[in-house]
């Protein structure tokens, strides 16, 4: 008993120490919670056959369309512990809770509980921990009860021990009990199928059919094989591994390919007898060593729940990587394949793997290896401190030379070989079964990239100086002519590459690719391979074969022939992002079908016969949103949606089962040029009103795309130019023609009311003048009669003037007379008597007052006039001026003044001097015509 536990334990440490050296995987893509964003656990996974992914998370519900994650939550916001997709709905299970999501009219993954009808009879804690579609039923479990859903009502099974796992087979549901065996499910109701002491206690992970037997997975007690009621032990090389790290989930591929998940050390690829093929753990790229959950899609894709993350493994794809455990493989140069053996050509030295594909170090090998090819039957190694030759674990330097970057062979010569070195060219030759080596004197710069136009005509690139062209003697013994071609119509000296592409020397520079046009002898645009290989894609494999692999500046490697148009091969760079070796990367030739990819810390094997899985979904619209308010896709008729006018539109798009893509959107009616979208979703915004087509494509992050989705859209124009803004405008204009016509009436009634005052006013103004004519006819016939009045008056004036001048001077002559008489008057007393009263008559005042008053009436206001302009003249000067006014001589003035004639003249210049006139201006014409 002991020997035999000793040989178990040895056989069982040998098996797990070859497992844990299986270094090969497939690809595999992690999503980390920083991109979820959600709970760190994810308890189920399961992928529709939308290709959408949902998992059960701790947070919620995940989904995944290939591009972006959506977290949807619970109303009660529970963990979720199990997801199954069926069509387009999906059924999970929670915390005293399962139900269905479903996308409503709207787009929108609502929620629809199943459990609130029976909520009375989940027992308190209940948690849903898988869920099976059988037949046309949903089945729920948890540990205590069965949910039968039928979609129409729930039906509950208990059971009387702890239900572990579901299995479907064909038309049987298998219910697996911890102490129990296992059941049946037969019309609602748990019927016993199998019990077997070595069972109980035991957790049976799932049942599958394996060949003409059911195939029994448990979780630390390994593999059986159930058949005709008998339970054998299975044979499977990857028991002991399983029994180790405690399975949790199986699959069964297709192909018969099997899966386990574990609980501590990541997921275990086996072939159908149970050998292991692949071996992903954290160690080697998965995020988390803990499988809580996986499910395998259509594609027989793998998908992972994690105790912390998402993974994703191709098992499908044929290519797969090795990736270094130990950290000592650094970054990777060359990978070749060398009697069986696989060499590996790296920064810290030169390695190969074993039967086991165990890592090994060749001895010796320390420091950078750049180059390995097979020459003849030997396997060259050019290094940063010559060149070697290498056999198994043989490391025998044949040249000091040091930096061999590459080795040719020189065109029509058996055993002759040139290699680009530090330093120069340096010549192998195989004479006599040994290599003879010698340095070149001639054309001594840093060569790494070497090609040969002809067998004595080779060209080389300098990292800055350009190109140059060697030629050599017929013997190969010395360099005839080095010439540069810095001036000869390179479009730059940096970095070039060059190469011989169907006999034309070609040139890849950061401009694009040039030839060497032996004509002209000057090196021109190569547009042929501008078009076909792109200007910035450079070749990274060896460039005589028919298929060469090219990289972009995108970071995609493609595997394209000259013989056909189409990509052989399309690598995509999310697998492989943050591992190239920058400028340095290198595809080598396996065998005939398989291709090495060196990476940093490992490399990929490709295999060039399988096609790569680069075929595109077309985008399926799945929510259209207006101003931010989902619209109802149901009124959507012939995908055509109406929008208001400046309307935020937005579109999710998805197309979840493309690999390495993104969308790209134009318009059509504005222009053709494609533009990218930024995740899933994209807004339109300020469009103009009319109707618009929008086309979305899918595009891969290689180059190829899908067909397109149209989408026709209608943005409804403003108010203002819509039928509501010209009804508006049609009744403004009404309501302005009759205010225009209410307002003409208004204005020609107030014209006419206008013209009837004006023709009043007219017929009162002529009126008015016709009686002011008649009142100015009064007047002047009144002015007339005063007038004559005044000349009558003015003549009585002047005759009573007259008058009194008349009388004056009879008085006066009787005067005289009597004067002279005097003696024949005998009486004095008497003769002065008469002379008085003569004196007094010929003076008398009141007569002057009367011609005064009469004067005052015919000139009326003349004294106030002169008075109020010659304030200096006296009343003596006022008479004389009365009587010049009556246009009296100075000789009637002056018996009337009772002066000489003499004395009126005297008068009347000093009353011009005191008049203050001009000496052209007489006194009686200025008193004339004083007013």
């Amino acid at each position: 008993m002991i020997k035999r536990l000793i040989i178990l334990t040895i056989i069982f440490n040998c098996l797990c120490f070859s497992i844990a050296n299986a270094q090969f995987s497939p690809s595999l893509q992690n999503y980390t919670l920083a991109e979820y964003k959600a709970g760190n656990q994810n308890w189920d996974i399961s992928r529709a056959t939308n290709g959408k992914v949902y998992v059960a998370n701790s947070s919620g519900l995940l989904e995944y369309n290939a591009l972006v994650w959506k977290l949807h939550q619970l109303p009660n916001k529970t963990t979720i512990r199990s997801v199954l997709t069926v069509d387009d709905i999906i059924y999970t299970g929670s915390y005293e809770e399962f139900g269905y999501w479903e996308k409503d009219d709207f787009g929108v993954l609502k929620y629809h509980s199943l459990s609130e009808d029976i909520h009375d009879k989940i027992a308190p804690n209940e948690e849903i921990w898988s869920i099976v579609k059988f037949k046309d039923k949903i089945i729920f479990r948890s540990f205590l009860n069965i949910y039968i859903y039928d979609y129409k009502r729930i039906v509950q099974l208990k059971s009387d021990s702890i239900l572990i796992s579901f299995s479907v087979i064909d038309d049987d549901l298998y219910v697996s009990t911890l102490n129990d065996g296992i059941f049946l499910l037969k019309e609602n109701k748990l019927v016993p199928f199998y019990s077997n002491e070595l069972l109980v206690g035991t957790k049976i992970i799932s049942i599958d059919k394996y060949e003409d037997k059911l195939l029994l997975m448990t979780s630390l007690r390994g593999s059986f094989f159930l058949n005709k009621g008998k339970l054998i032990p299975t044979n499977f090389q990857i028991n002991e591994a399983i029994k180790l790290h405690q399975l949790n989930d199986f699959s069964i591929l297709k192909n018969g390919k099997m899966v386990f998940g574990t609980i501590k050390d990541g997921v275990f690829l086996t072939d159908h007898l149970g050998h292991l093929k692949f071996h992903v753990s954290k160690e080697n790229g998965l995020l988390n060593n803990t499988v809580l959950g996986q499910s395998l899609d259509e594609s027989d894709n793998l998908w992972l729940g994690l105790d912390n993350g998402v993974s994703s493994i191709e098992l499908n794809n044929s290519n797969y990587f090795f990736n270094d455990v130990s950290g000592k493989l650094g970054a990777v140069y060359d990978v070749i394949k060398y009697k069986d053996v696989i060499y590996i050509g790296t920064n810290t030295g030169l390695f190969k793997l074993d039967a086991n594909d165990k890592l090994e170090f060749v001895e010796g090998s320390q420091g950078q290896v750049w180059d390995l090819k097979i020459i003849g039957d030997e396997l060259f190694c050019g290094h940063n401190e010559g060149t070697f030759l290498v056999d198994n674990d043989s490391f025998k330097q044949i040249s000091n030379f040091t930096g061999g970057w590459a080795i040719k062979k020189v065109p029509e010569r058996a055993d002759t070989y040139i290699q680009g070195t530090y330093s120069g060219l340096v010549k192998f030759e195989k004479k006599n079964g040994a290599w003879t080596v010698k340095q070149f004197d001639k054309a001594l710069i840093p060569s790494r990239f070497l090609v040969f136009e002809n067998p004595h005509t080779a060209w080389v690139a300098h990292e800055t100086k350009g190109v140059y062209k060697i030629r050599f003697d017929d013997d190969y013994e010395t360099i005839q002519s080095v010439e540069n071609y810095q001036k000869k119509g390179i479009s730059s000296n940096y970095n070039i590459r060059v190469y011989n592409i169907k006999n034309n020397i070609s040139f890849k520079t950061s401009e694009g690719w040039q030839k060497y046009e032996p004509i002209l002898d000057s090196i021109v645009p190569y547009e042929l391979l501008n078009e076909k290989l792109g200007k910035q894609s450079y070749i990274i494999s060896e460039d005589d074969t028919n298929l060469f692999a090219l990289k972009n500046n995108e970071g995609f490697i493609n595997f394209k022939s000259f013989s056909n148009d189409e990509e052989q091969l399309v690598l995509s760079d999310d697998f492989l992002k943050n591992r190239y070796i920058i400028d340095y990367e290198n595809v080598s030739r396996i065998n005939d079908s398989v291709y090495a990819l060196n990476l940093d810390n490992g490399f990929m094997m490709i295999n060039s016969t399988r096609s790569s899985n680069s075929s595109l979904q077309k985008p399926k619209i799945e929510v259209v949103s207006a101003g931010g308010v989902p619209i109802n896709l149901s009124k959507i008729t012939n995908d055509e949606v109406r929008f208001n006018f400046n309307e935020n539109i937005t579109v999710e798009l998805s197309s979840a089962k493309s690999l390495n893509y993104f969308f790209e959107y134009k318009i059509s009616n504005t222009d053709n040029l494609w533009y990218k979208v930024d995740g899933d979703k994209v807004e339109f915004s300020s469009l103009k009103d009319g109707d618009y087509t929008i086309s979305f494509r899918t595009r891969g992050n290689s180059g190829n795309i899908s067909s397109t989705q149209d989408l026709h859209i209608d943005v409804l124009p403003p108010w203002y130019r819509d039928t509501f803004g010209f009804l508006l405008y049609a009744l403004v204009a009404i309501l302005i023609v009759i205010l225009f016509y209410v307002m003409q009436n208004k204005k020609i009634a107030k014209e006419q009311r206008l013209i009837k005052i004006k023709y009043q006013k007219e017929q009162q103004k002529l009126l008015r003048e016709k009686t002011l004519e008649n009142e100015k006819q009064i007047v002047e016939l009144k002015n007339e009669s005063l007038q004559r009045e005044i000349k009558l008056k003015s003549k009585q004036l002047a005759n009573n003037a007259m008058a009194l001048v008349k009388k004056n001077e009879t008085l006066q002559e009787i005067k005289k007379d009597l004067m002279v008489n005097k003696e024949g008057f005998s009486n004095t007393y008497s003769f002065k008597k008469v002379l008085k009263k003569l004196d007094n008559s010929i003076v008398l005042k009141d007569e002057w007052e009367v011609f005064e008053n009469n004067f005052s009436q015919v000139h009326d206001e003349f004294f106030q006039t002169l008075k109020a302009k010659h304030s200096k003249l006296t009343p003596k000067d006022l008479k004389i001026c009365a009587y010049i006014k009556m246009n009296l001589s100075s000789k009637e003035i002056a018996p009337l003044m009772n002066i000489s004639a003499r004395g009126v003249e005297t008068h009347r210049y000093r009353l011009k001097k005191k008049l203050d006139l001009d000496n052209d201006i007489s006194v009686t014409d200025y008193l004339i015509n004083l007013k």
